[in-house]
């Protein structure tokens, strides 16, 4: 019953942090197992759906840990998009973004739904992924800058 309310929820999760969706699948596995080996651990202290979820992006995270490095890049500021390319991004689907944010390496888009998504402060990136808050904020700016170029090129692209 656990697995019927919220697998879809968690595989979107997964899918996130993940290169395809066969490794969607693996993490998703191992994050339900994790949540029923630890749901006695559960202390009532938030909503039950947001502690399942964190066990999913912590699950996600070791995951894409165990498969990238992340080289130290020294730090830059952060790209941000001006309010009039805001205008353009309204034409775009929930599709054209997901598979936009799909396009990213696996270090941008990882610290890229960290930051954007979740709401992980670079701070709490750097103490997950075990590197410097300035390589966390480089990896962002990077990603929104290709982000940046690859919605553009999608809009130049359907108005053809």
């Amino acid at each position: 019953m656990l697995y019927q309310m919220y697998s879809s929820k968690m595989y979107g999760v997964c899918l996130r942090y993940s290169e395809n969706a066969d490794d969607a699948n693996d993490i998703l596995q191992e994050g339900f197992i994790k949540v029923y080996k630890n749901i006695n651990k559960f202390r009532s202290e938030g909503s039950f759906e947001g502690w399942i979820r964190r066990i999913f992006i912590n699950t996600s995270i070791e995951h894409f840990r165990k498969k990238i490095k992340f080289n130290n890049i020294s730090e830059i500021h952060e790209n941000t998009i001006e309010d009039e390319s805001i205008d353009v991004f309204n034409s775009l689907s929930a599709k054209d973004i997901i598979k936009a944010i799909d396009q990213l390496s696996p270090g941008y888009k990882t610290v890229f739904n960290m930051h954007v998504i979740e709401g992980y402060s670079h701070k709490e990136i750097a103490d997950i992924l075990d590197i410097t808050e300035g390589t966390s904020k480089s990896q962002l700016a990077r990603a929104k800058g290709i982000l940046k170029k690859i919605l553009a090129t999608s809009i130049s692209n359907s108005k053809k």
